[in-house]
């Protein structure tokens, strides 16, 4: 399997869409489908399970992709720190975002950048599914996140704390309110991702209202695109952070203030520390207290 084809399996395994995939790798969505049919065929069974609705890994792909993953990180890492000291930097530093990179978050990167410029910079799209075990694997050196996070990471600064608006499609019931309550959206279908974390889940949407009735969740998501088209459609309510807004301004999606619900705090998480990740914790202490 050529080192390319390993890359286009993984994204693949982690996007769990062919569109999303090709668009991340820059290629088509044929040559996608061409890798992995052509992998199918050394390995003699299917990777991937596929409808015209979803797309999920099999037995045999989850294997390949566990035992792949660690092989091809090792591979890139090498690859990487070819690369940084021929350009002079010593190491890079690897950085998710569960948000979206909005322009509040870019004076963080920008003085990261201005005093350590011996270090690389690399910021990242965290996936919604098991964001936590991409700092275990190695994947990442730290995410911004809201939490809380398992006892074996380390919660660092805030970076920004974000009020939470409720996202609708434009002909939904609540669509000409001005502000809702968690009790008023309650009764109809959210969704969040799978196999998250229960804690970590309810910081961003309750299992029940304070008056005790049930959030009903239906079925899970695992990417931002998806989650929007079915809010559109009508399938889904969904309470987001505010700074969403200046990433999706389409007509037929109704953005409505919570009242009631707290903002989330998205702080610095790292689970291995090391000298970039304190000097990046430093900038965020540094900046967000200032004036």
């Amino acid at each position: 399997m050529e080192l390319r084809d390993i890359e286009i399996f993984l994204t693949l395994a982690e996007e769990l869409h062919f569109g999303r995939t090709a668009e991340r790798l820059n290629v088509t969505p044929a040559r996608i489908t061409q890798a992995i049919k052509k992998q199918e065929r050394q390995i003699g069974a299917l990777l991937f399970e596929r409808t015209n609705r979803v797309v999920r890994l099999t037995e045999v792909g989850r294997q390949l992709r566990d035992d792949l993953r660690p092989l091809y990180q090792g591979l890139e890492q090498s690859v990487r720190r070819a690369k940084l000291t021929a350009s002079g930097q010593t190491t890079q530093l690897r950085v998710a975002l569960m948000p979206f990179n909005y322009e509040g978050l870019h004076k963080y990167w920008e003085e990261f950048r201005r005093r350590h410029p011996q270090w690389g910079l690399r910021l990242y799209r965290l996936a919604f599914t098991d964001p936590f075990s991409t700092l275990r694997t190695g994947q990442y050196d730290a995410l911004v996140i809201w939490g809380p996070v398992d006892e074996d990471l380390t919660m660092g600064p805030v970076l920004f704390r974000d009020s939470r608006v409720l996202s609708i499609s434009k002909d939904h019931p609540l669509a000409d309110r001005s502000e809702v309550s968690i009790e008023d959206f309650a009764d109809y279908p959210h969704t969040m991702p799978p196999n998250a974390q229960r804690d970590w889940e309810e910081t961003y949407l309750p299992f029940f209202t304070p008056s005790g009735r049930p959030i009903t969740r239906s079925q899970p998501v695992t990417n931002p695109d998806d989650l929007i088209d079915r809010i559109g459609n009508g399938d889904i309510v969904h309470a987001f952070p505010a700074h969403v807004l200046y990433h999706w301004g389409v007509t037929h999606v109704r953005w409505i203030p919570v009242t009631d619900m707290p903002p989330l705090s998205y702080a610095l998480v790292w689970r291995t520390e090391s000298e970039p990740v304190r000097a990046l914790a430093q900038v965020i202490n540094d900046l967000s207290n200032a004036p």
